[in-house]
């Protein structure tokens, strides 16, 4: 299954695509979509819809999984973070992509093994659940590590209802 992981942002969202087997990995891409900082809101929303658009028409991913919004001090960055999540939402379901949502601190301790991880040790677990990847930057990795959360519960969901059957 190819799954693709999204770390949101207006000015720049992480992107990250896996093929998972089971319970193996592998890396395909990863990259990141920056919109320009002196163009308008809008503007910046349709720039980073169409080059999302053009990273899940490579891949066509099975799957995708976004990281939730958090709060932060900022109440005007929390939401412009929601609209490019919305617009990340948008790309998805347009192309009947189905999305998996995860808290950040879900994905850490799905990755790392705690909730409260740093951000280099998401970025060294990554590099090891995927040998041989070459990183983007932290954004990327972020979203790599959405993606293998996502691969995860889906194998775990899968087990449980062969269990159940």
């Amino acid at each position: 299954m190819i799954i693709v992981g999204l770390d949101p942002g207006l000015g720049c969202t992480g992107w990250g695509v896996i093929a998972a087997d089971g319970n193996r990995l592998s890396h395909i891409g990863n990259g990141h979509i920056r919109t320009d900082a002196k163009a308008a809101l809008p503007e910046r929303l349709v720039a980073l819809h169409g080059e999302l658009l053009g990273v899940l028409a490579l891949h066509l991913p099975e799957a995708a999984a976004v990281e939730e919004v958090f709060v932060n001090d900022n109440p005007q960055s929390t939401l412009k973070l929601g609209q490019a999540r919305g617009v990340i939402l948008l790309a998805a379901a347009s192309l009947s992509v189905p999305v998996g949502e995860y808290a950040p601190r879900l994905v850490k301790k799905a990755v790392v093994g705690t909730g409260g991880a740093e951000k280099s040790q998401v970025h060294a677990m990554v590099g090891r659940l995927l040998p041989g990847v070459k990183i983007a930057g932290a954004d990327a990795a972020d979203a790599l590590a959405v993606a293998i959360t996502h691969a995860h519960h889906l194998a775990s969901a899968r087990a449980m209802k062969g269990r159940a059957a």
